[in-house]
């Protein structure tokens, strides 16, 4: 990979998480989303191309960087795992749901992913925090230092 492609790579993924924040704001407004964010950090399209370079990231960023990125990456995706169980997981409806009534039922999870949606865009300021930091790093680094 040279220093132009990772640093592309870096720039799409951070382009990519602001598109995911996009598509769960849709969710939260209560539109109707065909292909949600994948759970896992290593699923995501973000993820998929990350740790397929592991090795070369590391090499070039830097492990504690590396290590950084990771994190941040992990965080995201374990946060947004609340808002994907609000929309997307089956629920149960028992006699809870039922005392309360389905109304009240969307509300509270409405609030909930509200919440969590601000976790969330805390998660994505560190993560584009981090990016940054790696495209910087790359940036001044030689072109010798790419395969």
């Amino acid at each position: 990979m040279t220093k132009t492609e990772m640093l592309d790579a870096i720039e799409n993924a951070k382009h990519i998480h602001l598109e995911q924040m996009n598509k769960i704001k849709l969710e939260i407004a209560g539109k109707e989303v065909k292909n949600p964010t994948a759970l896992g950090k290593m699923d995501c399209e973000c993820g998929i191309w990350f740790y397929a370079h592991e090795k070369e990231m590391k090499n070039v960023c830097g492990l504690q960087l590396f290590e950084r990125l990771d994190k941040s990456h992990e965080r995201w995706h374990m946060d947004y795992a609340n808002i994907y169980n609000l929309f997307f997981k089956e629920e149960k409806k028992g006699l809870f749901s039922k005392i309360i009534g389905f109304g009240k039922q969307n509300e509270m999870k409405l609030d909930k992913a509200k919440l969590y949606f601000s976790e969330l865009q805390k998660d994505t300021e560190e993560l584009l925090s981090v990016s940054d930091s790696a495209i910087r790093r790359v940036s001044a680094l030689s072109e010798s230092k790419f395969s």
